[in-house]
């Protein structure tokens, strides 16, 4: 079974609509948040891995460790069998299941990086129960839904030890 399902350009349209609509999303490069999450949330500054000036094996270690942790806290929320969306702003979107092997891109990426490294970039819940969402320019990401926050909290990345914002 292969993982990252490209969304059809009509399924990539409706997804962006409900974001827009549901998030009150308003991209933007200098007012923040772009978007309203429903309580509980917390957001998280990232903004010291965006300019890293370390070791770059440390660097290799914190994405690594961001996407492992996402993915078992993932994993526990839903069925093998089940589907998350992973949503690329202005750019082809995808279907993924944590269970499965994500293969990754000549920059050795997921197609869909967790890390908001010049796009944004979500992992959403089908019913938008719960969520990740990564915002490229206030250097942040957002965790959102209760069963989340805790699966994080026992899977705690690394990135995840500043708050921006908590509610």
């Amino acid at each position: 079974m292969n993982n990252w399902i490209e969304l059809s350009d009509s399924e990539s349209d409706l997804v962006w609509d409900m974001v827009y609509g549901k998030f009150k999303f308003k991209p933007s490069r200098s007012n923040f948040p772009s978007f309203k999450v429903p309580k509980p949330f917390i957001t998280y500054d990232i903004s010291s891995y965006f300019c890293w000036s370390g070791d770059v094996e440390e660097i290799k270690w914190l994405y690594r460790n961001l996407e492992e942790k996402s993915l078992l806290a993932f994993q526990e929320l839903i069925n093998e069998n089940e589907y998350v969306y992973a949503l690329d702003w202005q750019h082809p979107c995808y279907w993924v299941n944590p269970f499965l092997a994500f293969p990754r891109d000549e920059f050795n990426e997921w197609l869909v990086p967790i890390f908001p490294n010049g796009d944004y970039y979500f992992f959403l819940q089908r019913e938008f129960n719960w969520g990740l969402l990564g915002h490229p320019w206030e250097k942040s990401i957002t965790v959102f839904g209760h069963e989340l926050i805790q699966a994080l909290e026992k899977h705690k990345p690394r990135m995840f030890h500043t708050i921006l914002r908590i509610k």
